[in-house]
């Protein structure tokens, strides 16, 4: 490390007034109650276990964040397993669960090469084995003795699933499967853990049965020796190089050369192949097979909020302390104005503080109807009942299945959480002006390993058409008066109950009408895409846009529905005093004006809402609603509790000492201040001298 900056540069202080005495400043103003909404958030149990969680992981050397910025990946990589490994080492000897196990994964900041062993493999292990195939891999996956990760999308296919070229046929006379690459565009590609790391695989692969192609089944393959770690025969696998970011994780590509495998490797608790009659044998339900892509999406929502409150913090704190010009109509003695104060800032960070309070508790509504789902699904599996329908999730039986509520709300939900948690955290850094660019600020790194949560499991705008395609079949179920008592018939029904007479909602004044007319809007859009699909006869591809739109409308109103009940329910009431939980129905009615400002088209057209609402939704409502929030907004990210060392950013740290850090980093932790440049072009030599011995070595 460089050495430390002489005496009259450590004695410098930055001008006044202090970040401190700012923050100080903003959480005085304002009467939310920073724990009791933190407990409402997290829980006092998993509060308690973050602050435990983040001392141990302090004080171990392995995850130390100094030099993570200034690596490069190969160096970034190593490390990376290294703090893989120590975590799991810590997870058996505290005796973990795995719930700890994922909070303190999360902590670090960083993926691991055991990422997709610990949540994919796993899971996929857990909810699609029998249990033979439970005691033979996935007793040793949680040991550890088998490394694995999620191999589906390929090179030339992703969110296409039932494209995907890799085959695994059948042979009956030794009864084995063969697994085969036809194609260069067959190689798994993007495969987490896959590069490097795992000795095995769950392979997606289409299963040919006597020339029959029965579509994607998962499969169990070993891919590398337990011993040398090298790839087995006719396998090859690698990683697939540097990315945009998440490069401490080694995604990989695998290709494979007629390798068999055997009975044993198809996981078969839903479907299977008879060994004594080669016959394949199909689940009761087909859809159970998506339970892994559900469970992700349902997290993905779930962790969206998570993941848009560490920008807002980091930007709210920063633009609080940041002082820039001076307000054209203040007193010429005032000083520079808090960034904050703007409009134009708090235009753009008070709803993305607004909609990380909507994401959380729309994510906590998703993963309840995914564990209800799951709940129903398992029973149901013990039952001898059989379903006709192809596994496909577009063949759900509209209305009737919770998976076909679950599967659109996942999708729709996991393409309009994610691409707000990441558009959201580009927002905070350019609100964080040239300081946000620095990676110090904790906000680009962030963000760009978070980028590809927009494309994977699902591109988010190929997602939409899932939710359409269920909306279309729920519509149709409800003209034919066949509609169910889910929320989604009700929208319906009760949209063409009202349409001719026509309904223009109270947004205004009251909060459960701001729901009705963003379920109304749902019900218009659902209605007219069906007009031009069934009436006008309009081609699928011409359709795509408005697909997209009636997705993302459908789940703005769940997140709009959600966030309502969260801030209307006892549970709320009991855990936070008055003042709070005013700041929070606040919150809710910034996101859902806001919200319905920008897409003021739609719900106009729909009859929502007249013109003069929308003229004083965006002129009085959300303009004072910036006002009223404005006061709170430091504490109401406090209420996160996201630790410094989590953070990880000079900008948004709790004590306000922006610059301060900000400085020592780049003076102290920075090893390019370690070498000394030969800046002449006729000298050979880049360096005036040899790299410093702990540089060279990392």
């Amino acid at each position: 490390m460089p050495p430390p900056p002489p005496a009259w540069v450590q004695a410098l202080k930055p001008a006044g007034p202090q970040g401190s005495e700012l923050l100080a400043a903003e959480r005085a103003q304002s009467a939310v109650g920073v724990d009791a909404l933190a407990e409402l958030l997290h829980s006092r149990e998993s509060l308690d276990r973050q602050k435990e969680l983040v001392a141990l992981l302090q004080s171990e050397a392995v995850f130390d964040k100094s030099q993570s910025q200034s690596l490069g990946r190969v160096e970034r990589l190593q490390r990376a397993l290294a703090k893989g490994k120590r975590l799991h080492q810590l997870a058996v000897e505290r005796r973990w669960s795995l719930e700890e196990y994922h909070a303190a994964a999360g902590l670090i900041g960083e993926p691991t090469p055991y990422a997709l062993h610990a949540s994919m493999f796993l899971v996929t292990l857990r909810e699609q084995s029998n249990p033979e195939q439970r005691k033979l891999f996935l007793e040793r996956a949680e040991k550890y003795e088998i490394i694995g990760c999620y191999a589906q999308t390929e090179l030339g296919h992703g969110s296409n699933v039932r494209g995907l070229e890799t085959t695994a046929t059948w042979n009956p006379e030794d009864k084995t499967f063969t697994l085969h690459s036809p194609t260069l565009t067959a190689s798994k590609w993007w495969i987490g853990s896959l590069g490097r790391t795992a000795n095995h695989a769950v392979v997606m692969a289409q299963l040919f049965v006597a020339g029959k192609n029965y579509g994607p089944h998962p499969f169990v393959v070993q891919i590398r020796d337990l011993e040398t770690h090298q790839p087995l025969e006719n396998v090859y696998v690698g990683d697939i190089g540097p990315k945009f970011g998440y490069n401490t994780m080694d995604n990989g590509f695998l290709l494979f050369n007629n390798i068999k495998i055997p009975h044993i490797s198809m996981l078969a608790r839903f479907s299977r192949i008879d060994p004594k009659t080669n016959q394949y044998v199909r689940p009761a339900l087909p859809t159970l097979v998506y339970g892994t892509m559900t469970w992700v999406r349902a997290n993905i929502v779930l962790d969206a909020g998570s993941v848009l409150a560490r920008g807002v913090t980091i930007a709210t704190r920063y633009c609080a302390v940041r002082r820039q010009f001076q307000d054209r109509d203040a007193d010429r003695n005032a000083g520079e104005t808090q960034v904050l104060n703007y409009k134009m800032v708090q235009i753009r960070l008070l709803p993305l503080l607004a909609s990380m309070y909507a994401l959380h508790f729309t994510g906590r509504g998703t993963m309840k109807l995914y564990q209800e789902n799951q709940s129903r699904m398992n029973a149901a599996t013990q039952s001898n009942g059989q379903d006709s329908r192809s596994p496909g999730p577009e063949e759900l039986r509209a209305g009737a299945d919770l998976l076909a509520d679950l599967h659109a709300t996942s999708c729709g939900l996991k393409a309009l959480a994610s691409t707000t948690a990441g558009e959201g955290l580009e927002i905070c850094r350019r609100a964080c002006g040239g300081h946000g660019y620095s990676s110090y600020s904790g906000i680009g790194p962030w963000y760009s390993d978070y980028l590809p949560t927009l494309t994977w499991e699902g591109d988010n705008y190929m997602l939409t058409q899932q939710v359409a395609r269920y909306l279309l079949k729920s519509a149709r179920a409800v003209l034919a008066g066949k509609g169910t008592g889910n929320d989604t018939s009700q929208i319906l029904q009760s949209y063409l109950a009202r349409k001719d007479k026509g309904a223009s909602f109270d947004i205004l004044e009251e909060d459960s009408e701001v729901v009705a007319a963003f379920a109304w809007r749902t019900a218009y859009l659902t209605f007219e895409a069906l007009k031009h699909r069934d009436v006008e006869k309009r081609s699928w591809n011409s359709l795509l846009v408005d697909f997209w739109r009636l997705s993302t409308a459908h789940s703005q109103y769940l997140v709009v529905k959600n966030f309502h009940e969260a801030v209307s329910s006892p549970e709320l009431v009991a855990s936070v005093d008055a003042a709070t939980a005013a700041v929070l129905r606040k919150l809710f009615r910034l996101y859902a004006l806001h919200t319905l400002e920008r897409e003021a088209a739609d719900f106009f057209a729909s009859g929502a809402v007249t013109t003069r609402q929308l003229t004083l939704t965006r002129t009085k409502a959300v303009l004072g609603l910036l006002d009223e929030i404005r006061p709170h907004a430091v504490r109401l990210v406090d209420a996160w509790q996201i630790p410094d060392w989590v953070l990880d950013s000079s900008l948004g740290r709790a004590d306000g000492n922006v610059y301060e850090d900000l400085f020592r980093r780049a003076s102290q932790e920075n090893p390019v201040n370690d070498l000394v440049f030969d800046p002449y072009p006729w000298n050979k030599e880049v360096l005036k001298a040899p790299l410093p011995s702990k540089l060279s070595k990392l």
